[in-house]
């Protein structure tokens, strides 16, 4: 559904205070990889990802992405009272019930008639949570939507570094497992709202969406752990991703050289490389972040434009590409008009 009234009027991320180094990582888990004889650098070398960031102990979800929130409101001179739909979309979650919405929504005093859920869909769920308030706005249902998220990956790394320092564990365990410790914290928040509130804000436009749920065992996690094929997960994403691209370009009018800025869901190197590589991208126009701060999840993309736009390198009517992969596997890719 293309959208026609729907505007970024508000954008915040929040980086987790804690560096966690691949140096680190290898370090604690000599003992593991010299008796499995195991000498590449994985983490580093292979995935690209030589940090990550933690959160403060005992931080929760729903702390971080109403630290988020809140920040987002104030960047769209709002107050709590103005949101009629908050959606949270984080992996990470405090309980299984209630809702970590509804725990950002009493953190931040937001009022009774407002909607108030959780989404989840893996690494997708941020835009599919700006697809979801999309619609609500362009009916003039509500006037302004609240889309948090907040991911701790503080509980994997303890657990899946103890589970690989077992004497017993194997080579094929160890690689089940590795992808957990590309995994990293942080915090995005946006607020979306009818256009004609926020005349002069980011268009966003609306994108397409495919499934090939069939490669739904591909990474499988809890919040404690989570085993992938990244081998599978890369070669079939990429498949998907191809196929949602074509209906995109179709859709929103996409020709590769006309898009000013791809924000590509951060998971790898190898992953970034091949996006590139199978849409002609020119990498000059790919900002990556998960050297620094790893995967994390559906933060990722609203973070990186954030960043992008506190470095400046948004200017007025440029076309910028959201594009995501999400375990399932499912695919989004979107356009916001700055």
């Amino acid at each position: 559904m293309p959208f026609q009234n729907v505007s970024i009027a508000g954008l915040a991320h929040i980086d987790a205070p804690h560096t966690l180094t691949s140096k680190e990582i290898n370090e604690r888990l000599a003992p593991t990889l010299e008796r499995l004889g195991i000498r590449a650098d994985v983490l580093g070398d292979i995935a690209g990802i030589h940090a990550r960031r933690l959160w403060d102990q005992g931080t929760l979800a729903s702390d971080a992405a109403t630290m988020a929130g809140r920040k987002a409101l104030e960047d769209a001179g709002i107050t709590a009272d103005k949101v009629g739909l908050l959606l949270n979309t984080s992996v990470s979650r405090d309980y299984l019930e209630p809702s970590t919405a509804s725990i950002v929504s009493g953190n931040l005093g937001i009022g009774e008639d407002c909607v108030t859920f959780d989404i989840a869909n893996a690494c997708l769920a941020f835009i599919n949570g700006m697809d979801v308030a999309a619609r609500m706005l362009e009916r003039g249902d509500i006037d302004y939507a609240l889309i948090v998220d907040g991911e701790t990956s503080n509980l994997v790394y303890e657990k899946t570094l103890e589970r690989m320092m077992a004497p017993d564990i194997t080579a094929q365990q160890l690689r089940d497992e590795v992808a957990a410790l590309t995994t990293g914290s942080g915090a995005a928040a946006m607020v979306l709202a009818r256009s004609e509130l926020v005349p002069d804000a980011p268009r966003y436009k609306g994108g397409v969406t495919r499934a090939a749920n069939q490669w739904n065992k591909l990474c499988v996690g809890n919040l404690d752990r989570m085993v992938t094929d990244t081998r599978m997960l890369l070669i079939e994403g990429i498949k998907l991703a191809t196929k949602t691209f074509e209906a995109t370009r179709i859709a929103l009018g996409w020709a590769v050289e006309e898009i000013d800025q791809f924000v590509i869901h951060q998971v790898s190197q190898p992953h970034t490389n091949a996006f590139i590589k199978a849409f002609g991208i020119d990498p000059k126009k790919v900002m990556t972040i998960f050297g620094e701060h790893g995967n994390i999840g559906p933060a990722s993309v609203p973070i990186v434009l954030s960043k992008l736009r506190q470095l400046g390198k948004l200017k007025k009517g440029d076309r910028v590409a959201l594009m995501g992969i999400g375990s399932g596997l499912n695919c989004t890719m979107a356009e916001v008009v700055w």
